[in-house]
């Protein structure tokens, strides 16, 4: 099921099939467990960090990996206790597999637990020769050796 129509798009575009193709699936994967924000930081717009709301998760019961560009953050419960059962169980602990598409130009730096929240630092690292460059202009009376030829 195709939920964006990138079609229009086509006749104007080259080499951004990858790009459409990308955004296709994005549109379609809708996981809601665990809670996340995505936020970028003020004073550094290259820089952003992704939370996770993983109560109840220990270090050794999350993975993280990065393949071709898409980040993948999972956890996997331990096996419980049996000595008791719950009489109520509000607290989700159910494994998950939340999955983000990124740039190719954006970097995992690193990521840490505290309190419950999962907290992944991203940076987008623009290659030197991908930004923009100032063109100086000559004055005078010279000709461009092009006009010359």
């Amino acid at each position: 099921m195709t939920l964006t129509n990138f079609t229009p798009y086509f006749p104007s575009t080259v080499g951004f099939d990858r790009l459409f193709d990308a955004l296709e699936r994005v549109t379609v994967e809708k996981s809601t467990f665990p809670p996340h924000n995505i936020i970028r930081y003020e004073k550094n717009p290259n820089k952003y960090f992704i939370e996770l709301a993983i109560a109840g998760f220990s270090q050794d019961e999350i993975d993280i990996e990065i393949v071709k560009g898409v980040l993948s953050i999972s956890g996997k419960k331990k096996e419980k206790n049996e000595n008791y059962s719950y009489l109520h169980c509000g607290i989700a602990n159910r494994s998950f597999k939340k999955i983000f598409h990124l740039a190719e130009t954006v970097r995992v730096n690193g990521a840490v637990l505290s309190d419950g929240i999962l907290t992944v630092e991203l940076e987008n690292v623009i290659p030197e020769e991908e930004l923009p460059k100032r063109i100086p202009i000559v004055a005078g009376k010279q000709q461009s050796k092009l006009l010359q030829e």
